[in-house]
């Protein structure tokens, strides 16, 4: 479920595109927004009134306000009807990561401090290639590295001197759960960084060679790069703040960017981090010049929920400034 700040960035982005000031906005009845149950507007209404994160509600409306003056977003029209889609997961394989709909057809990204791009289990990421939407409860430490996994577990069981099962799958949710608060603390004791380090560098080089091997052709990479960075079959905005500044972007669709750019290089490797890790970069070069950049940033293969909670995730960071990314272009 959101929390209370994104609620606030996105519904505060949507209400800047209607044309009222926000105290207009937020005083209007009925909603200004579809879709917000009536629950989340008092809470954010309650938020504003409070002064609660006014810096934030000032960045996302005038974000908003941004779109409605642009001349690639509503030219000074103001929308007859703006949605905001909400916690729910729509069914399907959803490369737009829309938080509003505008008229049905402008579709808004909503991106504040944060530069996660995706947050899959490793199996839709390094096996799947982003593609489809179905799980998988495969505990991809054990599917990769599994010696180095079982001897890590084997000391952590030593350390916590509880009566474990002997292997590491045979762990109940329970055990999992108090494992894991046997070894809150960030830094692990001496006797466990050895094993840990060992697992991440195995966990690191076969992730990395799983995602390589399923990345066979040119098309298949540039795929994988689309959908790493959010370029869809048709174009939408991304709307935020950056540690910089203002985030206003209008990404290209798929085939306005292949008008403009050409793929030349899409490269894995391990990365040596406190966990497991992948980095990855693609290179691009213009077609009406010979310019060419690399947008990168890498994957963090970690537990959802501490250490031996949950089935691992891998979360996906970009590490080029959005300005840079092929593709995302200012908005104007």
């Amino acid at each position: 479920m959101p929390g209370l700040r994104t609620e606030i960035t996105e519904i505060a982005t949507g209400l800047g595109t209607t044309g009222r000031t926000i105290d207009e906005a937020f005083s209007t009845q009925p909603f200004a927004l579809r879709s917000v149950p009536g629950d989340v507007w008092n809470q954010v209404a309650q938020a504003y009134d409070a002064g609660v994160d006014t810096w934030l509600f000032d960045a996302a409306f005038r974000n908003g306000q941004a779109l409605l003056d642009a001349h690639e977003g509503l030219r000074g029209r103001a929308p007859y009807r703006v949605e905001w889609k909400g916690p729910h997961r729509p069914p399907g394989d959803n490369v737009i990561p829309a938080d509003l709909r505008i008229d049905h057809v402008y579709l808004v990204s909503c991106k504040y401090l944060s530069n996660i791009l995706h947050n899959p289990g490793p199996a839709r990421l390094f096996d799947r290639l982003l593609m489809g939407e179905q799980r998988s409860s495969e505990d991809w430490f054990h599917a990769v590295s599994p010696s180095e996994y079982q001897a890590f577990y084997v000391a952590a069981r030593d350390h916590v001197a509880l009566a474990l099962p002997d292997d590491v799958r045979d762990l109940t949710r329970q055990q999992q759960r108090t494992l894991r608060d046997c070894l809150r603390e960030r830094e692990l004791p001496a006797e466990l960084r050895d094993p840990w380090t060992r697992l991440c560098a195995s966990v690191s080089a076969a992730s990395a060679r799983r995602w390589s091997v399923n990345l066979t052709t040119t098309a298949t990479k540039l795929r994988l790069l689309w959908r790493l960075i959010r370029v869809a079959d048709a174009s939408y905005f991304v709307l935020g703040a950056a540690p910089g500044g203002s985030l206003r972007f209008r990404v290209m669709s798929a085939w306005d960017w292949m008008q403009v750019y050409e793929l030349r290089a899409f490269d894995i490797a391990p990365s040596r981090a406190g966990q497991p890790q992948v980095a990855w970069s693609a290179s691009v070069r213009r077609r009406d010049g010979d310019s060419e950049s690399v947008v990168a940033g890498h994957v963090e293969i970690r537990w959802s929920h501490g250490r031996f909670n949950g089935m691992p995730e891998a979360k996906v960071y970009l590490d080029t400034p959005h300005a840079e990314v092929p593709g995302y272009l200012p908005l104007r």
